[in-house]
């Protein structure tokens, strides 16, 4: 394991061990994705078609509020832990490289607390699902 060889001189350096659990993070969100889209599909076609109200009042419920967040943060980290993959792959140079992975943290990060935000605000309003409210 000399310095002298190509072989000793990358041993230990590169991608060898940061790839496994980027690829493992990516299959384990798709599997929550799969999961969690099925399930709420399936709860959305057995609301009443049209209804506001009915809609607003499953979102408000704990534990529907609670896989609903579940599906933001499941979807938002995956879509970037791929874009990722495909930024490192395809972008070149270092400077444009870094700009677009802190452009898309942004991004993800974003849209997630965005997301979380407003089915917190629905969960935290039944009151507003009243006669009278929305």
């Amino acid at each position: 394991m000399g310095n002298g060889t190509p072989l000793g001189r990358v041993r230990g350096l590169g991608a060898s061990h940061h790839g496994t659990g980027h690829w493992l993070q990516q299959r384990l969100t798709a599997l929550g994705n799969v999961l969690l889209v099925t399930w709420f599909v399936v709860s959305l076609l057995r609301l009443p078609l049209g209804d506001h109200a009915a809609l607003m009042q499953w979102a408000s419920k704990p534990m529907v509020a609670f896989a609903l967040i579940l599906l933001m943060v499941s979807v938002f980290w995956h879509l970037r832990l791929g874009l990722q993959v495909l930024i490192e792959d395809y972008v070149h140079g270092e400077a444009t490289r870094l700009l677009s992975i802190v452009l898309l943290n942004f991004y993800a990060f974003g849209g997630a607390a965005y997301g979380i935000f407003a089915i917190v605000r629905i969960a935290l309003a039944p009151a507003a699902l009243g006669p009278g409210g929305m």
